[in-house]
């Protein structure tokens, strides 16, 4: 039996939290106490407040308030200190958090859950901040967004993840579109994450049975807001070189790597929560990477009754109608990697094997991970009410004999943690408009009533403002980026002198999978040019990546890169590298069109577009995924989300939509201004966008959901 630690890390987040105070000078102690808390990171000032210290050495180390404190020279650290603006300003963003974390613990609708039995939300990945890079795209950053809102609503919940000290790839585009991947190392001990100890101050060690070995696993504290994260990592001496590999990488492409990583995270999860006195009154599985958790939480030696237990306790999200995101392996792999640990759950291999089958059956099967979790949850949802109905057809066969429409998968459409996203002049604008603590009611249309008074001239000035914002981040980054391809100076100072805050700004930003369908863009070159340079041009800013085994995908850029010396192409268009949740935060509260394309039904949700209109951009999107209940004819432009058994002629349809939508709608209506100067008829849609994707898509209405539909 593993000691317990009863502070489940908290002590060493203080005391981390003093030994970076000493290193500075006193005045500045309330800085190194912020920095081991997220919660800066949505507060208003937050990052303005560690940008002041030095802002060079802030944009050098990433954001990273743990790194600023300890790099930063001595002077700009004395120069700060002596600053009594940012002292005060210090000590009230302290102020806020202290008394933030300081509620009462909010369990809502959710029944067993408590302070004491908090929610346990497992999940491969985590994007609440790009200080701490352990994320790849859109489910890492929902993830986040769901951590911060149960922040924000004091609503009892722990996350259970690996530290990744590789975390996901880094992407630099060659001259010819060509995607280049390389990996940079993260220290854990140079970020806002603390080992945790502990009674006797050494760090915890876990063992946790993967591919016939005991693998010793330290554990990593952060805290997000009043939410603490605890990560798994095995890069340490007592493991051999092959298994300290495990937690480098997120996604690594070889299967026996990921099989042991999802070992580490449902097995190692579980064991580490015993291990700090934690005994969730829940486990959601967010996606099917942590399955075995479900199975773990039944304890050693588990009867049926032990495992029909569990079961109650368990929470299942899916995430994906790809069935390349449901990962299978073959059943000598699944059982060489758990050889050790069946025995130990109590389960036989070939009944255990059957639980990861669509036909328990058919012993050629392959084992899946959402299978698992599927039979061993209580409840499970898809993540848009389009994708609860596709996931009821795909897993049908899970529940012979069961019609569709009966099939036990529900749906909670995702939603954004609006601090986290609202750009500065966009949040002042809701903030004066809605009242105090506006964004706990967030989730209630009545809350985003007043928008009706708002003058066209103030709404108009936000999204110049932001859209100003975004047009400076691109001719920076666009001179970097093309510099760094090595294209002749005059390319690459292109976009720097022609992008113009005020053109047409549009959007594409994705992971870069083939059903994204970045192509449709440029499908009709003639038609393409003559958008980015007629009399009312359009600026195109495009960024994303592919997963490294994905060479399908990485052609879509490379297919981009082969007009990019057409005229004006250069000028108007921008592909930015290294997509990333900084990078993202500028695009989503800048451009004034985003555009998402996916071949229906393919997208299971989707929120970058949630978050462009949260800001007053406009949606142009197919009618899959979170759209097709968000679009209503009023409030952005929509493409038919029907499908079709032939994707060449649907993809032709859809690019001519496309092109008609831009051409005869978008382009006019943005451009078409009153005597006053102001495009009424788009401000209009803005504002009905704004009134009925605000609330509907609001982090707090998908937390508040999950409590009332699956927590209770």
């Amino acid at each position: 039996m593993m000691p317990r630690v009863t502070s489940s890390g908290s002590g060493d987040i203080t005391r981390a939290a003093g030994g970076l105070g000493r290193r500075i000078p006193e005045a500045l102690a309330p800085l190194a106490r912020l920095a081991y808390t997220y919660r800066w990171a949505w507060a208003e000032g937050g990052p303005d407040l560690f940008r002041a210290v030095d802002p060079e050495r802030w944009a050098a180390c990433g954001e990273n308030p743990v790194r600023l404190l300890e790099e930063a020279p001595l002077a700009a650290l004395e120069r700060a200190a002596a600053d009594h603006g940012l002292l005060e300003r210090a000590a009230a963003l302290e102020a806020l958090v202290q008394a933030d974390l300081a509620r009462p613990a909010d369990p809502g609708a959710a029944q067993g859950v408590s302070a004491e039995h908090p929610v346990a939300f497992f999940c491969a990945e985590f994007g609440f901040h790009r200080s701490l890079p352990i994320y790849s795209g859109g489910l890492g950053a929902l993830a986040g967004d769901i951590l911060k809102e149960a922040s924000d609503l004091a609503f009892p919940l722990v996350g259970v993840g690996l530290m990744y000290r590789q975390g996901y790839f880094r992407q630099r585009i060659d001259a010819h579109g060509r995607q280049q991947e390389y990996w940079v190392d993260t220290d854990p001990e140079r970020t806002p994450a603390v080992r945790v100890t502990g009674a006797d101050g050494a760090p915890l060690r876990l063992s946790v049975p993967i591919d016939g070995d005991d693998v010793v696993a330290q554990l990593w504290r952060v805290d997000v807001g009043r939410v603490p994260l605890f990560l798994l990592d095995v890069d340490l001496p007592e493991n051999p070189p092959a298994v300290r590999w495990i937690s480098a990488r997120l996604y690594v492409g070889d299967p026996q790597t990921r099989l042991a990583q999802y070992t580490l995270l449902g097995v190692g999860g579980v064991r580490a929560l015993h291990a700090l006195g934690i005994e969730p009154g829940l486990v959601h599985l967010n996606e099917g990477h942590g399955a075995l958790a479900a199975l773990e939480l039944a304890g050693p030696h588990a009867g049926e009754d032990a495992l029909a237990a569990a079961r109650e306790r368990v929470i299942f999200t899916t995430h994906t109608p790809v069935p390349a995101g449901n990962d299978t392996y073959p059943p000598g792999q699944v059982l060489e990697a758990l050889e050790r640990w069946l025995p130990e759950a109590g389960l036989e291999p070939d009944a255990f094997l059957a639980l990861g089958r669509t036909d328990p059956q058919n012993p050629g099967e392959d084992f899946g991970v959402t299978q698992i979790a599927l039979r061993r949850s209580r409840a499970a949802n898809g993540v848009s009410r389009r994708h609860g109905e596709v996931a009821r057809e795909m897993w049908q066969g899970l529940w012979p004999g069961t019609p569709v429409d009966d099939v036990p998968i529900g749906y909670v459409t995702n939603g954004v943690h609006l601090p986290t996203w609202l750009g500065g002049p966009m949040r002042e604008l809701l903030d004066r408009t809605f009242g105090e603590d506006w964004l706990l009611r967030a989730d209630d249309p009545a809350t985003w009533a007043p928008l009706e008074q708002v003058a066209d001239e103030e709404l108009w000035a936000v999204r110049r403002a932001q859209r100003g914002a975004l047009v400076e981040y691109v001719r920076a980054r666009s001179v970097a980026d093309r510099l760094s391809r090595g294209e002749p100076r005059p390319y690459a100072e292109a976009a720097a002198r022609a992008f113009d805050p005020d053109v047409l700004t549009i959007g594409f930003a994705r992971r870069l999978a083939t059903y994204k369908r970045l192509d449709l863009l440029v499908r009709n070159p003639e038609r393409h040019l003559r958008l980015i340079s007629g009399d009312r041009p359009v600026q195109l800013v495009l960024a994303g990546k592919a997963h490294p085994k994905d060479e399908e995908g990485k052609r879509l850029v490379e297919g981009l890169f082969t007009g990019k010396n057409e005229p004006s192409v250069a000028e108007r268009v921008v592909y930015l590298d290294d997509y990333d949740l900084g990078s993202a935060a500028e695009l989503v509260r800048g451009c004034d069109v985003w555009v998402n394309l996916p071949r229906p039904p393919l997208e299971a949700s989707g929120t970058s577009g949630m978050k462009c209109t949260a800001n007053g951009g406009l949606h142009l999107s197919v009618l899959d995924g979170w759209w097709a209940e968000g679009y209503d004819g009023h409030n952005g432009w929509a493409l038919s989300g029907e499908t079709a058994s032939d994707p060449v002629a649907q993809d032709t349809r859809d690019s001519l939509e496309l092109y008609r939508l831009l051409e005869d709608e978008i382009v006019p209506e943005f451009y078409e201004h009153d005597a006053g100067g102001l495009p009424r008829a788009w401000l209009a849609r803005v504002r009905r966008s704004l009134m009925t994707n605000g609330p509907a898509f609001a982090a707090s209405r998908m937390v508040r959901d999950y409590q009332r539909r699956f927590y209770a």
